[in-house]
């Protein structure tokens, strides 16, 4: 088993891509194991976990930051961060909280969360502090489409653009929240996922983002090509990653906005 084995991120990109689709299946054993034994949230974390695969593959967490809306879809990453104890050690269910938790963890969470809409507002003031102590570090904020629709939300886009120094913003699109999304927002995402990322009307472009389209969220190859992506944009993209048709984004260094859809875990 792969996961026991997962200290910190560093044991993550020891492994080929092949062994991170298998640790992917263990990370679902692990949060299937807790919800069923102790309870918690299912689906958020079967769905998110091959892009926090992604992420802490890519990034150098801790140095790079990583805020999670809500938070409470922290299961694989609390368990790539050195805690897979909590979700596979029936005894140990209660060392770990179903958030982030900056007590639990104040070398990997940044943020005591649980609330909705808050984690691109909330990573704006890390990418801002950064920026004046002349920091390098990458800002990652991940939101779902349903957090979209909270007024917080688009005031964090609106000022990320404003600022305007690297940050990554990863939306994961997958027509789910705890209620019925309305909007005209809403439409446009499902014009973005019916044209593979290429429409013109673009809700993120229109903010001043830039933008790269995943079409299958739960494909860890593809989300890491565009993790690197982002991650060198602060730096000097040029980059054609993993077979990602990307070359040459423009507006450097900029905010990048990662629109993954689908990543809904379909048992």
């Amino acid at each position: 088993m792969y996961l026991e084995k997962i200290n910190s991120p560093q044991d993550v990109r020891k492994l080929s891509i092949e062994q991170l689709d298998v640790l992917a299946g263990e990370i679902r054993e692990g949060v299937l194991n807790r919800v069923s034994n102790h309870g918690g949230h299912v689906g958020p974390n079967l769905g998110i976990t091959e892009a926090t695969i992604a992420l802490v593959y890519v990034f150098d967490i801790p140095e790079d930051k990583i805020v999670f809306d809500v938070s409470h879809q922290v299961y694989p990453y609390k368990m790539l961060t050195g805690r897979a104890y909590g979700y596979l050690d029936n005894k140990r269910f209660d060392d770990v909280s179903g958030y982030s938790s900056p007590e639990e963890s104040p070398e990997y969470d940044c943020f005591e969360i649980g609330h909705t809409s808050t984690s691109v507002a909330l990573a704006t003031g890390l990418q801002k502090a950064r920026d004046i102590r002349g920091g390098k570090e990458n800002i990652v904020a991940v939101i779902g489409d349903g957090s979209l629709s909270g007024g917080e939300a688009f005031e964090g886009f609106d000022m990320a653009a404003e600022i305007g120094t690297n940050m990554i913003i990863v939306v994961n699109d997958n027509e789910m929240s705890i209620a019925e999304n309305h909007g005209g927002l809403y439409g446009n995402l499902k014009l973005l996922r019916d044209t593979d990322g290429k429409a013109e009307l673009n809700f993120f472009k229109a903010m001043g983002l830039d933008y790269v389209y995943v079409e299958d969220g739960n494909n860890i190859a593809s989300l890491i090509a565009a993790n690197f992506i982002g991650g060198f944009f602060g730096v000097h993209l040029s980059v054609n990653a993993f077979s990602l048709g990307v070359c040459g984004l423009g507006g450097l260094p900029g905010t990048v906005m990662l629109l993954i859809t689908d990543t809904l875990f379909k048992i």
